[in-house]
């Protein structure tokens, strides 16, 4: 059996529920020949319950000291991104130190900020949610902010706009890494109506 590629999900309190959930649910059900192609985890700081946005509790599969090798981290925003999480120096370093190990860092919705704290956004193209664009551009200038658009990808950074952006660009990561087939079949298997070609 080919050896799955490992998906980490960073999730803290009031973190937005589709952000996360969307590419979980991507992720967790692409196939290729009855054979699961990603092993999903959740992450958070402590490893605690965690409580997402309108109160939805989540229990992490590891925290920051204990968790797997990651080749892809996918980090979602939300209130708890944008103005807790922000200000969280264990979880900036802990993104910081991903990106010297792992293979894409994809950022959802305001996720954006957090990377752009990280400096990993500085002169490089990024979105995030249209609500929030104005404020990316004035407070990381280094940044090109791109409007209009569900992702953008930078290669080993990808960032998407607001909320189910995020499972567009995770089936676009699908594509990127397994083709358009396996991509196209997660998305018909989701009822997802989706241009990926």
């Amino acid at each position: 059996m080919p050896e799955r590629t490992n998906v980490g999900i960073l999730i803290f309190n009031e973190v937005e529920v589709l952000d996360f959930a969307g590419p979980f649910e991507v992720f967790s059900i692409t196939e290729n020949d009855n054979q699961k192609l990603f092993n999903v985890t959740t992450i958070s700081e402590t490893g605690e319950m965690v409580s997402a946005k309108n109160g939805l509790k989540i229990q992490p599969d590891a925290d920051f000291t204990h968790c797997p090798e990651l080749d892809i981290l996918i980090v979602p925003g939300g209130y708890g991104a944008e103005e807790i999480e922000i200000k969280n120096k264990n979880v900036i370093e802990w993104i910081k130190s991903q990106k010297e190990t792992v293979k894409i860092i994809a950022s959802v919705c305001t996720g954006a900020f957090l990377l752009a704290e990280c400096g990993l956004l500085d002169h490089k193209k990024a979105t995030t949610h249209w609500m929030d664009l104005l404020r990316l551009e004035k407070d990381y200038p280094k940044i090109e902010v791109v409007k209009n658009t569900r992702f953008v990808d930078e290669n080993d950074i990808i960032t998407s706009g607001g909320i189910s952006s995020g499972i567009n660009m995770s089936f676009h990561i699908i594509k990127r890494l397994f083709g358009f087939q396996i991509a196209a079949t997660t998305a018909k298997r989701m009822e997802y109506d989706i241009d990926i070609t």
